[in-house]
C-alpha cells in the first residue's frame, strides 16, 4: 500500500496508472471510488485510503456509482464475462460436464443456461456441451496412443458416460471408430 501523501498526490492527478491499486473513501458522504472518479475532488482531511475494494465496504463505505470501483482494474469483475467464461471452461475441462448437465454449471457460476451459451457463443464460438465432448475425445485420443487401455476403459477415463458415445463422437469427428485409430498407429 502506498503512503497517504502518495495516495494523495495520485488521486489528486487522477492518474490513471494507479487505478485498481488502492481506493479512497470520503469520511463525509460514506462513498468509496477509484483514483480516476471523474466526480468532484473531496477535501484531503476527508479522505482515507483502502489497498481493496473489500476493505472499504468492511469499514461501511459503499461503492461509487459514477466510477464503479467493483469494477477496477485487477477484479474480476472488470475483465466481465471473460472471467465467467473462463470460469465455466476450467470447470468442463476438470470434467464439470462429464456427470452434471449445462443447467448445473450454470448454477455453479450464478448464471442462467441461456446466458452461459450466449457467452460461449461470443467468446469460445462453441456451446459448453461442443467444448466439452472436444475436451472428452481429446483426452481419449492421449490415451488411445498410449495403447494400453481397453476402449470401454478408455471411453469412461475420458468421461464418456458410455461406449455408444464414446465411438459415436469418434464416428462424428474422424469419420472412423476410436479401434480404427488405434489400429492404424499401430500397423
Amino acid at each position: 500500500m502506498l503512503s497517504f501523501d502518495d495516495c494523495n498526490a495520485v488521486r489528486l492527478r487522477r492518474d490513471p496508472r494507479y487505478d485498481g491499486r488502492f481506493f479512497t473513501a470520503v469520511k463525509t458522504t460514506g462513498i468509496y471510488c477509484r483514483p480516476v472518479c471523474p466526480a468532484k475532488q473531496p477535501l484531503t482531511r476527508n479522505v482515507v485510503y483502502y489497498p481493496t475494494a473489500a476493505a472499504a465496504e468492511a469499514s461501511g463505505f459503499r461503492p461509487c456509482l459514477r466510477c464503479r470501483p467493483e469494477t477496477a482494474p485487477f477484479c474480476p469483475a472488470w475483465n466481465g464475462t471473460r472471467s465467467t467464461v473462463a470460469r465455466a471452461v476450467k470447470l468442463i475441462n476438470d470434467g464439470a460436464l462429464d456427470d452434471a448437465s449445462v443447467v448445473t454449471l450454470a448454477t455453479r457460476l450464478g448464471i442462467s443456461s441461456r446466458h452461459l451459451a450466449r457467452l460461449f457463443e461470443r467468446h469460445v464460438g462453441a456451446t459448453p456441451q461442443q467444448l466439452a465432448k472436444t475436451l472428452r475425445v481429446q483426452r481419449a485420443k492421449r490415451l488411445l496412443d498410449g495403447g494400453e487401455h481397453t476402449m470401454t476403459d478408455i471411453a469412461f477415463q475420458a468421461g464418456f458416460g458410455s461406449l455408444r458415445r464414446f465411438n459415436a463422437a469418434f464416428a462424428e469427428l474422424y469419420g472412423r471408430s476410436p479401434s480404427s485409430l488405434r489400429s492404424s498407429k499401430h500397423a
